[in-house]
């Protein structure tokens, strides 16, 4: 399984393939259909990082920051 740093890696060369694709004005949907994997790629990294840092994060925060972090990881986790 890739880690985080690696997936994080295949989107950056993801971004520079689109970024050509711009410039050579490529067909439009092919760009909006790697645009969007690009973006459904980020958000799972999002929440890999959330799960994986969330207990972590959790523990050293105060009261009133732990509702805001819950809140902050159900808004993420919903967009």
């Amino acid at each position: 399984m890739k880690t985080n740093q690696q997936r994080l890696n295949n989107i950056i060369g993801q971004l520079e393939g689109i970024k050509k694709m711009m410039d050579s004005k490529a067909e439009c949907l092919k760009i909006l259909t790697q645009l969007k994997a690009s973006k459904s790629a980020l958000s799972s990294v999002t929440d890999s990082v959330i799960e994986d840092k969330f207990n972590t994060c959790l523990k050293s925060l105060s009261k009133d920051d732990k509702k805001l972090f819950i809140n902050l990881k159900k808004y993420v986790k919903s967009n």
